[in-house]
């Protein structure tokens, strides 16, 4: 089972630590996504890299439409790499989606997890009564339309909006292309699981500490949804950058590297002292 696992989903173990830190990619990317802040924690953790499967070097054969046609189904993949690596208390870093898909596993398997950091995380991305999520109904029924009439169009347009950093367009190329690299029918089953997703009702029920990284001008996640989620996400840290966008890995990887060390640093202190 582990190397079937391992296989379907190109799992990378890297770094020299012991403590196992999981990254895991957001909708329409893959793992190379995180190479700009991987350096930083290398000496200290052992990262867990990853593919979603439909995704990056994943094998596509593996894909099951019925098992990803929710968000649960890319959670059970999470546990079923943690199960086949062995990974205990697990420090999981999840971007965009994958910060909903962590605490889905989390919710799931709570002993698995120490920490949760999101990076431009929303539970929910249509506006409902009281609820700001950035989007009407109707917003994200286009944008799927035009997915599916007009994939590389679609690419095009939404890649520097989901990056907002028009100063460094060759960002903004990269996701365009890797949103290209994805089979277009499997990228819009995803996306149907992402934007049409409601997980609020879910954040009660998580009992593992996180941290929420809220980009300035994030198109995708407004700061409204990272206030959210922090009244709502039990034992939750809420930290607005001054990095725009809704990559920040990516755009302003120093920055997101020192916000996830000062945090992992407190929470070891904490459980050390408190």
């Amino acid at each position: 089972m582990s190397v079937d696992v391992l296989s379907r989903n190109n799992v990378r173990v890297i770094g020299q630590g012991q403590r196992p830190l999981m990254l895991a990619h957001g909708f329409g990317c893959d793992q190379t996504m995180w190479r700009f802040i991987t350096p930083a924690f290398e000496a200290e953790y052992r990262l867990v890299l990853f593919d979603y499967v439909g995704s990056g070097k994943s094998e596509v054969e593996a894909y099951d439409p019925q098992r990803y046609s929710q968000l649960d189904g890319y959670a059970q993949d999470v546990l079923e790499i943690c199960a086949a690596l062995e990974l205990e208390k697990v420090v999981f870093v999840g971007h965009s989606v994958s910060s909903m898909i962590g605490l889905l596993a989390a919710i799931a398997a709570p002993d698995r997890f120490e920490r949760l950091i999101m990076i431009g995380p929303s539970p929910r991305y249509i506006n409902d009564d009281g609820y700001i999520g950035g989007f009407e109904r109707q917003d994200i029924d286009q944008l799927l339309d035009i997915m599916a009439k007009n994939y590389l169009g679609w690419a095009h347009f939404l890649a520097p909006l989901v990056m907002q950093n028009p100063d460094r367009p060759e960002l903004g190329q990269e996701l365009e292309e890797s949103f290209c690299s994805t089979d277009p029918t499997t990228a819009t089953r995803f996306a149907r699981a992402t934007f049409y997703g409601d997980n609020r009702s879910d954040l009660a029920r998580v009992t593992v500490p996180s941290l929420i990284l809220q980009c300035a001008e994030d198109a995708i996640a407004p700061t409204e949804v990272g206030r959210y989620l922090h009244r709502h996400l039990p034992h939750s840290t809420l930290t607005l950058m001054a990095a725009t966008g809704h990559c920040p890995h990516m755009s302003h990887p120093e920055e997101t590297i020192q916000h996830i060390k000062t945090y992992l640093e407190a929470a070891s202190l904490t459980s050390t002292y408190g």
